[in-house]
């Protein structure tokens, strides 16, 4: 028996793609579009998103470059019209977007802790209220339709001085699970994937240099994952057939206990 290939499952969807313009959204993205998905690249960074969409066009694929602040409603209701314009409804979403910035709880830092719950979970569910009929419509007409959250192992491994970074991915892994009671029903799946460490940008926007000198000791000490490596999961994850909901995946580096 034949069995379609990830990217033939791929192939002809339309997908949204957060944080795109770096790391694991920028790997996600340029490997949902060379495997034949019209991919719409959200964040702040416009060059960045530019740069992006060019490349992937340039290698035959097709991106959108949507400049998005997803801790801004009126930027999201933007960016939705903008991929809706283009491409019509999307049945793909990765919920990628995130920020890191650890420090003592007692230094009481509460522009980091806004700016981690804006992002890494209000940002995350005004995605999913931009794009949740979308992914519902698709599932009714008998698509395949995908909400991927990348939230991370600090979701329920305790990392001193990460402990509102660990809440926000706690929360999202929780919604997860509780969006798959709401969207299981209606046939559209709800993935939740937790890396472990990974070669992205999240260690640069740390302002403390004691905790940046122990992310850089771990990345010292193990072979991390690269941003590749959980696109590539991604990819994996939204093309199961789509009775298969992969619904809770961990990835960590083979030398991270």
């Amino acid at each position: 028996m034949n069995h379609p290939s990830t990217a033939d499952r791929t192939a002809d969807r339309t997908a949204v793609v957060t944080g795109a313009a770096s790391g694991m959204g920028a790997a996600t993205a340029r490997l949902l579009a060379a495997s034949g998905a019209r991919v719409a690249l959200l964040a702040r960074r416009t060059e960045r998103l530019d740069a992006l969409a060019a490349e992937i066009a340039a290698a035959g694929g097709q991106a959108l470059a949507v400049t998005t602040d997803i801790t801004d409603q009126a930027s999201v209701d933007a960016a939705a019209k903008a991929v809706h314009d283009a491409y019509g409804p999307v049945d793909l979403v990765v919920n990628n977007a995130g920020v890191m910035l650890p420090n003592p709880l007692a230094d009481g830092r509460i522009d980091e802790w806004t700016r981690m719950v804006d992002t890494n979970l209000t940002g995350a569910l005004r995605i999913v209220r931009a794009f949740g009929s979308d992914l519902t419509a698709a599932a009714a007409e008998g698509r395949t339709a995908d909400l991927v959250n990348v939230s991370s192992i600090a979701s329920h491994v305790v990392f001193p001085d990460y402990a509102v970074y660990g809440a926000t991915k706690a929360a999202l892994t929780q919604l997860s699970a509780a969006l798959r009671s709401e969207f299981g029903p209606r046939d559209v799946r709800v993935s939740a994937i937790e890396p472990g460490l990974t070669d992205t940008e999240l260690a640069e926007h740390i302002d403390n240099p004691v905790l940046r000198e122990q992310l850089g000791g771990m990345f010292t000490a193990i072979p991390a994952l690269a941003a590749e490596d959980v696109a590539d999961l991604v990819a994996y994850t939204v093309s199961r057939p789509r009775h298969v909901n992969l619904r809770h995946l961990v990835v960590l580096p083979t030398r991270q206990a």
